[in-house]
């Protein structure tokens, strides 16, 4: 895929992510990339800067000798999700009716 996942909708698939389970930093990477071409080095300041929002929390867990850092949604988070989500059903659908090739203007009028 040649189009850069926005922002705003990188973040909402990381809080959906995290608000069906916590998970720590690469296997959320691993589960992004299963769809989207992202390295590591995108999704951990992702990851800084939704816990800095307050919309992810952390919690470090012991994993074979060493501690994993797992993310968790907050309240906050919650309604960003609901936000994104809901931004992204009016943007689909502008999208689709372009490139579908209805005339996006006269449906609006």
């Amino acid at each position: 895929m040649e189009i850069q996942i926005p922002t705003a909708l990188l973040d909402g698939v990381v809080l959906m992510l995290v608000s069906q389970e916590d998970m720590y930093g690469y296997a959320l990477t691993q589960t992004v990339q299963k769809s989207f071409p992202i390295s590591e080095s995108t999704l951990y300041p992702v990851l800084r800067r939704l816990k800095k929002d307050g919309e992810l929390t952390t919690h470090d867990e012991p994993f074979e000798g060493r501690m994993r850092r797992y993310y968790r949604i907050t309240a906050f988070g919650k309604q960003r999700l609901e936000k994104i989500s809901a931004d992204w059903e009016i943007f689909k659908s502008v999208i689709d009716e372009c490139l579908g090739g209805q005339n996006i203007y006269e449906q609006l009028s």
